[in-house]
C-alpha cells in the first residue's frame, strides 16, 4: 500500500488516484433524501456576487466545486467550505453566497467526486455507504487543490484563509486544520467521530496535538451522535495540547441544527453559532 506523508504523519493512499469520477458536475436544487424541504429554508440571491460552478485541478482529473465572492473588489479573505453527507447541494451552495455577501471568496468542492452522488442517494444507508468509501487522504489532498485553486484566481487573499465544515465536514475540518499550515482559523459544526480504519486513520481527538490554527467546534446538546464523552475527549487533548480551542454547545438542539431545509434546523442556536463563526474569523485574522 502506498502512503503519503505530511505534518500528522503517513497516510494511507489506496487506489482512489486511478478511481476515475463519478461526478463531474453539481447537482442543482437539494440532496433527493431530504426532500421536502423546510419552509424554513434560507436563499441567499446572488446580486453583487460572482457565483456559480468551478472546476478544480486534483492529482488525477477534476472535481466540480462551487464558488461564491463579490463581484466587484478583491483579493478577499477565504474560507474554504467542506461538505455535509449530502454533497455540494444547494444549501452548501447557499452557505457560500451567505459568506460571499459578508466580502469572503468563500469555495466548496465536490469531495467525494470518485466515490459517488451523496445528492442523488435516496436514502441514509447508500449516503453512509459512499461516505465510507471516501479515503481521508484524497480528503487532504483535494482540499490542498481547492485551496491552490482559489490562489490561481487572484481574487483569494491566502493570508487570510480559513476553513468550516457541516456534520461529515465538521469532522474534516479539525482533520484539516491539523494539515495546513496556512490556516488562520477551523469552525466545525458538529462533527462527529468515524470509525477508525484504513481510510479513516485518525479521528479529531488524534491530531489535536498538530493543530495549525484555533479551533472553535459547535455542537448541540442533543445531538445523539456525539456523546458528550466524545466533546470533553477534544476538550482534554486541546488542552493537554495547549491548542487554541472553543467548545460551544447549544443545550437544545439536535444535529444539524444549521441546516435551515430540514426539520433539524433551531434557528436561535444557527444564528448565534454563525455569529460566533464570524466573530471567531475576525479575532484570528480572516476578515
Amino acid at each position: 500500500m502506498d502512503i503519503i506523508e505530511d505534518a500528522q504523519g503517513l497516510w494511507p493512499r489506496t487506489q482512489w488516484t486511478r478511481r476515475g469520477f463519478v461526478m463531474t458536475s453539481l447537482v442543482t436544487g437539494f440532496a433527493l433524501s431530504v426532500q421536502p424541504v423546510s419552509a424554513e429554508t434560507i436563499t441567499t440571491d446572488t446580486k453583487g456576487l460572482d457565483a456559480g460552478e468551478v472546476k478544480v485541478p486534483v492529482v488525477d482529473g477534476s472535481i466540480p466545486a462551487y464558488r461564491a465572492m463579490p463581484a466587484q473588489g478583491g483579493p478577499f479573505p477565504t474560507v474554504l467550505v467542506i461538505h455535509e453527507a449530502w454533497g455540494v447541494h444547494e444549501h452548501i451552495q447557499d452557505l457560500c453566497r451567505r459568506l460571499a455577501k459578508l466580502g469572503y471568496f468563500a469555495i466548496a468542492s465536490e469531495l467525494w467526486a470518485r466515490q459517488g452522488n451523496a445528492a442523488a442517494a435516496k436514502d441514509p444507508d447508500e449516503t453512509r455507504k459512499i461516505m465510507s468509501s471516501v479515503p481521508e487522504a484524497q480528503v487532504m489532498s483535494d482540499l490542498d487543490a481547492t485551496a491552490a485553486y482559489a490562489k490561481s484566481t487572484g481574487k483569494a487573499d491566502m493570508t487570510k484563509l480559513a476553513v468550516t465544515g457541516f456534520c461529515w465536514g465538521g469532522r474534516e475540518t479539525w482533520l484539516y486544520a491539523s494539515h495546513n499550515p496556512d490556516l488562520k482559523a477551523a469552525v466545525s459544526w458538529y462533527g462527529v467521530d468515524r470509525p477508525i480504519g484504513e481510510l479513516t486513520p485518525k479521528n479529531p481527538a488524534d491530531v489535536i496535538a498538530n493543530l495549525k490554527c484555533p479551533v472553535l467546534a459547535l455542537y448541540g446538546g442533543e445531538d445523539k451522535s456525539i456523546p458528550p464523552e466524545m466533546i470533553e475527549k477534544r476538550q482534554a487533548a486541546c488542552k493537554a495540547d495547549g491548542k487554541t480551542c472553543e467548545f460551544k454547545i447549544y443545550a437544545d438542539a439536535p444535529h444539524g441544527f444549521n441546516a435551515d431545509y430540514r426539520p433539524s434546523y433551531r434557528a436561535e442556536a444557527a444564528k448565534d453559532g454563525w455569529a460566533k463563526m464570524m466573530a471567531w474569523f475576525k479575532d484570528h485574522g480572516v476578515a
